[in-house]
């Protein structure tokens, strides 16, 4: 816990040094689930203090309808990203994290030769990140092979990154869908739930979040 505790201690002042404002009281976190125009969800995101954004995300368009926002801040991926046209533009005014719960088993650690080659990216650690997440979701990563989706690893993150902010979330679909077996994406073709998902678990924690105000979300 300790340690846990220590690594967001470190990371702070860099994600603070991307956001809007200072001191950061207001986070939003966007995940890739299509939504519906609404003016208020845009406004919310773009006016939060620091905002992140997750894998193959997208932003809204400047002459279309207001839906999810336009900033980016902060972007947690994985390696195996799909990036759309908005993931890698305008990266060195952003903060990229990149987690790696493959690695614990058998993910290779290549980067992709087609990302800019001076694309900057922070690892996140396994052992302060995805295993204090499986245990909250009563999944372990090392034997069982699953771990959380890494929209809720971004959540997770942003949580504990800003304990006392308020944090706004927006595109999670599987909030109330925790039964689904496919993404369907804000950009691009749909894809099926990875079996090393359980996002039934990943439902009742952020769900969890959710009622106990720790987190408010917007659909």
């Amino acid at each position: 816990m300790a340690g846990e505790a220590g690594f967001y201690d470190r990371l702070r002042p860099l994600v603070s040094a991307y956001a809007r404002t200072a001191p950061v009281r207001r986070i939003a976190v966007v995940g890739n689930q299509p939504l519906e125009p609404s003016d208020h969800r845009a406004e919310m995101i773009d006016t939060a203090d620091v905002v992140f954004r997750v894998n193959g995300f997208r932003v809204d368009d400047v002459d279309g309808a207001p839906s999810v926002g336009r900033r980016a801040d902060v972007v947690v991926f994985n390696r195996g990203v799909r990036p759309t046209p908005w993931f890698f533009d305008g990266y060195s005014e952003r903060l990229y994290l990149m987690i790696e719960p493959g690695r614990l088993l058998w993910e290779n650690p290549k980067l992709p030769a087609f990302w800019p080659a001076d694309l900057g990216i922070v690892t996140m650690p396994n052992r302060e990140v995805v295993l204090p997440l499986g245990e909250a979701m009563g999944a372990d990563p090392r034997s069982g092979g699953q771990w959380a989706t890494t929209g809720t690893v971004m959540l997770w993150i942003a949580t504990r990154l800003f304990p006392e902010a308020r944090v706004d979330a927006a595109g999670f679909s599987f909030v109330d869908a925790p039964d689904q077996t496919s993404w369907n994406h804000a950009y691009g073709d749909p894809s099926a739930v990875g079996a090393e998902h359980r996002i039934d678990l990943e439902s009742e924690l952020v769900r969890g979040w959710i009622e106990s105000g720790r987190v408010g979300y917007h659909r």
